[in-house]
């Protein structure tokens, strides 16, 4: 099953997208947003509600990310060899995490924005994790009972901030460079986050492939690292890592620039498509 986050004049609404159109739930059931209807168990309810007649065709809703609200956005950096060896850094023994904040979210089909400040504006494929049952401390071996769904991420990153400091944040979470959706596709159809391929586009160029099986730190694993710092709750997103081929370590380096089209792709889930824009 697919659900998204969506408007409507301005309006936001979530539903579960269907091959016949985008059914409303928000009319249908008492929560408010997506994230709430997660937390309120809501999964197990939408497959009776998947069958009612559509309220919008996909062209005529404006998808927000997946979740627009989530109490947190954990990032996974160095997370494929491939990746670790272009960039000239070594594997650490604990994952990389960073944080993305929900206002530098944008959805499927809305514009990633190169900022003003920069024009070293990456982009990154990513499977973005979201939590359905919260939880500390998750064993591994637990970890994928507490998991809502999956949808493709682009983590668009600016990268002459990002090597400001040490840190990575600067550069990662710039307003309107975080791509997240279409939807999110439930664990129902996606039992092993394993058994994914990945494959991101500029401008119809593949430019990443990778299958997520070749993660160094996996989904569960993810998970268990990252409930034992806090606990996470339903709506939290986990984005997973990219693999190789980023447009900083490509010779001459690949810059989004606007006018371009950015599309990440995953098998089992759909295409995220973001045309790319100058700020203002």
């Amino acid at each position: 099953m697919k659900l998204c986050s969506f408007s409507i004049d301005g309006v936001a609404r979530y539903g579960i997208v269907t091959e016949r159109g985008v059914v409303d739930l928000a009319r249908l059931v008492p929560e408010a947003t997506l994230r709430d209807f997660i937390a309120a168990g809501g999964i197990g309810r939408a497959a009776a509600l998947a069958d009612a007649t559509p309220d919008h065709a996909p062209d005529e809703v404006t998808f927000e990310p997946v979740i627009p609200n989530p109490d947190k956005i954990l990032c996974v950096g160095l997370n494929y060899h491939d990746h670790v060896q272009e960039t000239g850094r070594t594997v650490t023994a604990n994952p990389v995490l960073f944080a993305r904040f929900a206002g530098s979210q944008i959805g499927h089909g809305q514009p990633l924005v190169k900022p003003l400040e920069s024009d070293e504006f990456d982009y990154e494929g990513e499977l973005a994790v979201i939590i359905g049952k919260g939880g500390r401390r998750i064993p591994a071996a637990r970890a994928l009972e507490h998991v809502a769904g999956y949808a493709c991420y682009n983590d668009g990153s600016v990268r002459d901030w990002q090597r400001h400091t040490s840190q990575f944040m600067p550069g990662k979470t710039f307003a309107g460079t975080g791509g997240f959706g279409p939807w999110m596709v439930t664990t129902d159809e996606i039992p092993d986050p394993s058994r994914l391929t990945l494959v991101t586009r500029l401008n119809g160029e593949v430019v990443q492939r990778t299958t997520t099986d070749l993660m160094i730190t996996d989904v569960p694993t993810l998970i268990a690292y990252c409930s034992t710092i806090l606990p996470l709750l339903p709506g939290d997103v986990i984005v997973s890592g990219t693999p190789g081929g980023v447009g900083a370590k490509r010779t001459p380096p690949l810059w989004m620039r606007p006018g371009d089209v950015a599309e990440v792709e995953i098998s089992g889930i759909g295409i995220l498509r973001n045309p790319v824009v100058a700020e203002g």
